[in-house]
């Protein structure tokens, strides 16, 4: 992880909760520090699971929590953003990012106030019985009234933006559902010069993080019943251990842990194609970089990525939920030379979401 040294305080700011891994939120929020002039980035913490992977170069980073290493990331992000934030008091714009940033924003007193939401916090909303239902049951009443403390503060946070923006047309509904605030929708940038074809590898390549609603399981235990067909598992997570047993040492199936920029740029590279299945993803862009590198993707018709994955055009749409039967199914489908007739379609269809057309859309709210 690279930043340069901070300086003068910035009239611009995007804030973001913190940097915990290399993914789409983390590089979104840097494309955004890079992309507009005199914008330095506000975090409360960066994080070993970031700053091994993530590169920061030509961002001007600001760390606003102050608190030791061992510190909660969470409460760290609450403390930074839920208490008064002196830098943004005077600023010119601030783009909040994430779900604890805009607790700031009653320390601005002056400029444009826009949130860029990839989801509102969904243990808050859509999720929170199933996330209360983690906890053990003395515990449940203090964390159900700790969590309606936070969305309260939060719907209120909300509702004095000047705008929200919604990073898919799905999060869009989510948010008029969930908030009853209108937002208007920006994709996300993906830095599709980065990613480009080298070569047909023989592997299809597992994108996302390893968590339960990533579904990486049932893409682990499809290869499993299929020894000649090669799966290359990318990225970590508090899944990593089980899915290696869950595979039992089967001699196909790969798990390279979190991967530099670099190197996961040239996995996608050489890939045959890659398989993304989220649960009700706000928008997915593992799948758009996947594409930019003209590999299909093996994806499912739910939530965000209906909005960037064309069935049968740059990858196949799995059915919601999908079994591990189905998935076997369209990796067989997908062969080699299916794959490759793709490649064209792909690269097209990821020229939609360039950082360009993203900085121009989503500046017409920030400097509008």
């Amino acid at each position: 992880m690279k930043g340069r040294p901070a300086q003068a305080t910035p009239r611009n700011w995007v804030l973001h909760d913190y940097m915990q891994v290399n993914g789409g939120a983390e590089r979104l929020v840097a494309t955004i520090a890079r992309g507009y002039p005199g914008m330095a980035l506000g975090l409360a913490g960066v994080y070993p699971g970031f700053s091994g992977t993530g590169d920061l170069s030509g961002v001007d980073l600001r760390l606003l929590g102050r608190f030791p290493a061992w510190f909660p990331r969470i409460p760290q992000a609450l403390l930074t953003f839920g208490q008064r934030v002196p830098c943004i008091e005077h600023a010119d714009a601030v783009v909040y990012s994430g779900i604890y940033t805009p607790l700031a924003v009653s320390s601005q007193q002056r400029g444009r106030r826009i949130y860029y939401c990839n989801t509102p916090p969904r243990f808050a909303f859509d999720r929170l019985e199933q996330y209360v239902g983690q906890v053990p049951v003395p515990a449940r009443v203090v964390l159900r009234s700790a969590i309606a403390a936070y969305r309260q503060g939060y719907i209120r946070a909300v509702g004095q933006m000047d705008v929200v923006v919604a990073n898919s047309e799905h999060v869009r509904k989510r948010i008029a559902e969930q908030l009853q605030v209108e937002a208007r929708v920006v994709y996300p940038a993906v830095d599709i010069d980065a990613f480009k074809w080298k070569s047909q590898g023989d592997y299809y390549l597992s994108l996302g993080r390893l968590e339960p609603n990533k579904r990486i399981d049932r893409v682990v235990q499809a290869f499993t019943r299929m020894p000649e067909k090669k799966l290359v598992v990318a990225s970590g997570g508090s899944q990593l251990e089980s899915l290696k047993r869950l595979a039992g040492g089967a001699a196909n199936i790969v798990f390279v842990g979190w991967s530099r920029d670099e190197d996961l740029i040239d996995l996608i590279a050489n890939a045959l194609a890659c398989i993304y299945i989220p649960l009700d993803e706000d928008f997915g862009m593992s799948a758009v970089e996947a594409m930019a590198a003209g590999k299909p993707v093996i994806g499912v018709a739910e939530g965000g990525m209906i909005e960037t994955v064309l069935d049968r055009q740059t990858g196949i749409l799995l059915p919601p939920d999908p079994d591990v039967e189905r998935i076997a199914v369209a990796v067989r489908e997908m062969t080699a030379s299916l794959a490759l007739s793709m490649r064209l379609p792909c690269e097209q269809r990821a020229t939609n979401f360039t950082a360009k057309r993203f900085l121009d859309d989503l500046g017409s709210f920030v400097f509008g």
